[in-house]
């Protein structure tokens, strides 16, 4: 969300209307009797949140892969106690390697270098496969393409590039900054040699390409020119207990009663099982004219 939007008057949530940790466990346990395999504990930044590595604890107890999305401004003061609580791995935003676009991208004074930093203490402590998302903007940042590939090839970082999207409504996004997977992919053929790889599962979001003399991997998340809406199997928690079954959704299930009543596991299980069957997500299928002017939720409050 834009610098401008958080002022001296910005309301923020109360602290009592944060989910506890407890609370977030119950709700992980609850999803995994229908199918929950992996956790991702995203933001806003969540190493803000104190105490992060207790929460990664409670959650790698539970048997699900827990992994971290962060801008790796604090990640090099907090990977080694991460590790050490179960966090599996790490996926760091950078858009850029230059500090001038980097700043303007993030909107924010952390240096590239610390970014770097951080990335290499996740490599330190094992915290891999380490992946680097770079939301890609015509006009501002596609000639950063080549430059990170350049960078972490060889390193055990995948730079995975993403087609930029019209999450939430206050990115100011046009159709025409939309750089296609493919182009991209073009331009980074002329000096790396790629290979396609074939995909794990069909939820995959990310087509992956690795370089052909093994050292490393290149993806792509192309939801705009190549919407996986139909495989999608995600969802995503609010810290205050909202549950959203699309990055792009107008509103989320309010499942907060639930979460901090007396009731079981369950009884979470089912209400959660029953918002799934329902869904009827397509809007990056369905993406028009028409669907742009819908509400939509922010990034910063549902994470990425």
């Amino acid at each position: 969300m834009p610098r401008e939007r958080f002022g001296d008057g910005h309301t923020f949530l109360p602290k009592r209307a944060l989910l506890t940790f407890k609370e977030i466990e119950k709700f992980v346990k609850s999803c995994i009797p229908i199918g929950l395999r992996k956790v991702r504990i995203t933001g806003g930044e969540p190493l803000l949140r104190p105490n992060l590595p207790d929460l990664v604890s409670l959650l790698s107890r539970t048997g699900v892969e827990v992994a971290l999305t962060t801008n790796a401004s604090l990640l090099k003061a907090h990977a080694e106690k991460l590790a050490e609580a179960g966090l599996d791995r790490v996926t760091v935003s950078l858009d850029a390697l230059d500090p001038t676009i980097h700043s303007r991208m993030a909107d924010c004074t952390t240096p590239v270098e610390t970014v770097l930093e951080g990335i290499q203490s996740a490599l330190d402590h094992g915290l891999s496969p380490v992946k680097v998302n770079c939301v890609v903007q015509r006009g501002v940042n596609e000639t950063e393409a080549p430059e990170l590939v350049r960078h972490f090839k060889g390193s055990g970082v995948t730079v995975r590039f993403i087609e930029y999207m019209d999450v939430g409504r206050t990115n100011g996004w046009v159709r025409g900054q939309v750089v296609p997977s493919g182009e991209i992919l073009e331009r980074l053929m002329q000096e790396f040699e790629l290979i396609p790889v074939e995909p794990e599962s069909p939820s995959d979001v990310a087509t992956r390409w690795a370089h052909s003399d093994d050292s490393g991997e290149v993806g792509f998340i192309s939801s705009v020119t190549s919407p996986f809406c139909g495989d999608c199997v995600r969802a995503r928690l609010s810290a205050d207990g909202h549950l959203f079954t699309c990055l792009f959704a107008s509103g989320g299930h309010d499942l907060r009663a639930i979460i901090h009543g007396d009731g079981g596991v369950n009884e979470l299980t089912e209400a959660v099982s029953a918002v799934w069957e329902r869904r009827s997500d397509r809007y990056s299928e369905a993406r028009s004219s028409e669907t742009s002017s819908l509400p939509r939720i922010e990034m910063s409050y549902i994470g990425g």
